[in-house]
């Protein structure tokens, strides 16, 4: 299984950015998926979740500014990033697994085990 996250970078506060998760080496349609994000010495945070079925739930902070998405034929999970504000800049992971192994597939539920992309820098200023 292998997740690999694309699209971070520096935007100035108040702009935008796509991020991108692109997945393989399992069967992606069965997968909770969510973004995640960490400062240095900080927790890891639960920003956005999606379900099998396309459902989504966000953390409080980002409702409204962030919209998670996936592309099922290019296996591949997107977050919509705009009106971004300085406390959005992490370190941001895409990560999957199967629901009943991961607590569930809503923020706040979903824990994630197994599979972690790398990594993807947002910084906000």
């Amino acid at each position: 299984v292998q997740l690999v996250e694309s699209g971070g970078g520096s935007v100035q506060a108040g702009g935008s950015l796509r991020l991108s998760c692109a997945a393989s080496g399992y069967t992606y349609n069965r997968y909770c998926m969510g973004w995640f994000r960490q400062l240095p010495g900080k927790e890891r945070e639960a920003v956005a979740v999606i379900t099998t079925a396309g459902s989504t739930s966000y953390t409080d902070s980002v409702k409204g500014r962030f919209t998670i998405s996936k592309d099922n034929a290019k296996n591949t999970l997107y977050l919509e990033m705009s009106r971004l504000k300085p406390e959005d800049s992490a370190m941001y992971y895409c990560a999957a697994d199967l629901p009943f192994l991961s607590g569930g597939c809503a923020i706040g539920s979903f824990h994630p085990r197994r599979h972690w992309g790398q990594g993807t820098q947002v910084t906000v200023s």
